[in-house]
Formats: C-alpha cells, structure tokens, sequence
C-alpha cells in the first residue's frame, strides 16, 4: 500500500473520531440540558412556582442559545475559533452548579441562563466540525452529530428519574462531573480543529463572494417554511419535555418516575429517528422527509391524550421516532440553499429552535395556569398539522440544480 493512500485512511479515520467526538460532546451537552425541564415537578415543589414561572425558567434556558447561536455562527463563519469548543462546556458547568445551589427562583433564572449560553457555544461550531469532518457526506455527518443531541436528551428523563428525584436538588451535582469530562473531549477536538484553522480561514476570506445563485424572494419563501416547520416541532417537543409528566402524574396519579418513562420512550425513539432521517433523505428526498417527519407526527399527538398509561409509552415513542428524523434533513437542505454559510445556517436554526421552544414554554405555562394542563396537552396536538405547509417545499431536484426560473 502506497504512502499516499496510507496518510489517507489514517485522515478518514482521524475524521470519523473527531464527528464521533463532536457527536458524544453534543450528547453529553443536550443530556444537561434536557434534564433541566424534566424535573420542573421538583422545582415547583421546593420553591412554590406557579407554572408560569417554571415557562420562564424554560424560556431563559432557550432563548439565551435562541439569540447567541446565530451571531456565534455567522462570526465563526469568517473567523473559527476552537476555543469555543471547551469554553461552552465550561459554562455548562457553572449552570449545573448553579441549579444545585439555587435558593430563589432568579438564581434558577441565572443557571438556567449559563446553561443557555453553554449550548449557544457548543452548536453553531460543533455543527462546523462536522461539517468538516465528513465533508463528502454531509447530511450522514449532521444525522451522526444531531443522533449524539437526541440520545442525550433520551437519558435525561432518566438521569432525573435515577439521579436527582431521589436527591433533589443536590443531584445536579453530578452533572458538574459530567460536564468537565466534556471540557476535556471538547479540548482534544479543538485540537484537531485548530490544525484545520488556517485553510478554513482562508476559505472564510470567500464567504462573501459565495453567494446563493437563488433569488431574494425565493430564499425567503423557502426559510419561511422551514422556520415554520422548527415552530411545529419545537413547540410541541417543549410541551412534551416540560409539561407532559404533569399531565400523566395528574391524569393516571402516578408519580413522577413514571411519567418519565413516557419521555424517555419518546427522546429514546427519536434518537434513532434522528440517525435515520440522513439515509432516508439520500433515498426518498429530503423534501418527502421533512414534510412526513411534521405532517406523520398529528395522527399520534392528536391520539396521545386519549390513550392510558401504557399505551402513552408507545405512542410517544413513534412520535419521537416520526418527528425527530427531519431536524438534521431540515439544516443539511438551507445549507445547500445556502453555500457558504454553513455556520451561520446551523446557528439560525439551533437558535430558532431553542427560541421557539422557549416562546413555547411561557405561552404553554400561562395556558396551564388559565385552562389547565389538559386542555394544554389537547391544543399543542394540533401542532404538527402544520406539516402541511412542508408539501410547498421545493423539491430536492430544484435545489441542488437551480432551474433558472429561481435564479437571481
């Protein structure tokens, strides 16, 4: 075997660690940050919240990732900095201490905060590292790196079931521990990315002279029903993640642990949604599969509030494997609506998708507070029926061939 092809197989390989690496930092990140909304029960408890308050916690943990991820995106586009990498993960840290030690509802509000900006961090340049890493198979390296987001979120409903519900507060903890083993895989990726700095700095001096050959009207057109798309998901995802154990331990008067085996069936299944959606977009389109993944999901949400205990399990958990399979498929399409703004694309949509969660959060707490947590559960079904508007997508063929009717 040939020098050349030897230095090239140890490349792919030292590429296939660093998008491992890059994926196992983003379970590690969004298991943090999904435990947090699974145990509102314990906060409302301890501090006496209203649901109001809990949507607000909610909302600072996503909308401080909402509004930093795109400007990190877009400055990173022009200027990689793999410092980043750790750097969020060590605000993650001082979030989860912060919620071991809070006393009041504001010092809830900083943690939450911390944790926000930790995540604001870790997306826009992890997503880049990708990106880099598998550069010849985009959309399998945003599936491998959105699957490692999507298995952290699956085990948080259980780390708050096994780790904090038994000690409370306290129990964060031991996520202080977790998120410094990320501080250290995040350094060793950094590493890896910093040795690519300088040819990517010199392919960002491009980025303004790469531009969509789409035009104005109809990239709008197109983000605007991604954007709507992220709204469906999200909002429902958030109603589910942060409410449903209070509607499970209301309706069936079971407690908390249980109900949490729902969302982790959900999370759990969409993690494998997730890794599924790249290979199902290369064959079917990603167009098919956006669209199926917001519009397959209303016949089980519409179902879910009329199903028992056991039957919430299943049913969440096919929710969770339909709905997660578009997220990725959703990124790896703007971006080639894009060239050239591929941090700036995964910052927007991250963030949007945080924001949205959050803006979710609070309008979902004050409804509980006004009409009850049942009603809540029965209105958010109707979320993915929003799906319908996806079939207005352009189709793969037209994105990555630019028929001239859309070009600028």
């Amino acid at each position: 075997m040939s020098k050349t092809v030897m230095a090239g197989n140890t490349t792919e390989k030292t590429a296939l660690v660093v998008l491992l690496g890059v994926s196992f930092a983003h379970l590690l990140n969004d298991a943090m940050q999904s435990v947090v909304p699974a145990v509102f029960p314990i906060f409302q408890q301890q501090m006496q919240l209203s649901y109001a308050e809990i949507g607000w916690v909610a909302f600072t943990l996503n909308i401080t990732a909402s509004i930093l991820q795109p400007i990190i995106g877009f400055y990173t586009d022009r200027k990689p900095l793999p410092l980043l990498l750790p750097l969020g993960m060590g605000f993650s840290l001082l979030g989860m201490a912060g919620l071991a030690w809070s006393p009041s509802f504001w010092c809830l509000l900083i943690s939450a905060a911390l944790i926000g900006i930790g995540s604001s961090v870790l997306h826009p340049e992890s997503s880049r590292v990708a990106h880099l890493a598998m550069n010849h198979r985009r959309g399998l390296a945003q599936s491998v790196f959105q699957v490692g987001g999507n298995t952290g979120q699956a085990f948080a409903p259980l780390m708050a079931a096994f780790i904090i519900v038994p000690q409370g507060q306290a129990g964060f903890l031991w996520f202080t521990i977790i998120a410094g083993f990320g501080i250290a895989l995040q350094l060793g990726v950094s590493r890896w990315y910093s040795q690519q700095s300088r040819p990517l700095q010199a392919a960002a001096q491009a980025v303004d002279r790469v531009k969509s050959s789409f035009r104005k009207s109809f990239i709008v057109y197109v983000l605007g029903i991604l954007i709507l798309m992220l709204f469906s998901k999200f909002v429902y995802l958030a109603s589910m993640t942060g409410y449903y154990a209070f509607y499970f331990m209301d309706k069936y008067h079971l407690p908390l642990s249980t109900a949490q085996i729902s969302i982790f069936a959900l999370q759990f299944a969409g993690m494998v949604g997730t890794f599924l959606g790249g290979p199902l977009a290369d064959r079917f389109g990603r167009q098919k599969v956006i669209w199926f993944s917001i519009l397959g999901t209303s016949p089980f949400s519409l179902l879910l509030p009329y199903v028992g205990p056991a039957g919430s399990v299943v049913v969440c958990a096919v929710i969770g494997l339909i709905l997660m399979s578009g997220f990725s498929v959703i990124i790896v399409y703007a971006q080639e609506l894009l060239p050239g703004h591929v941090g700036t694309v995964a910052g927007l949509f991250f963030g949007l998708a945080f924001g949205m969660g959050g803006l979710g959060s609070v309008m979902m707490g004050w409804l509980m507070d006004t009409h009850g947590v049942e009603r809540m559960i029965q209105a958010c079904a109707f979320l993915p029926l929003l799906g319908l508007f996806a079939l207005l997508l352009p189709s793969d063929r037209v994105i990555m061939g630019k028929p001239k009717s859309f070009v600028a």
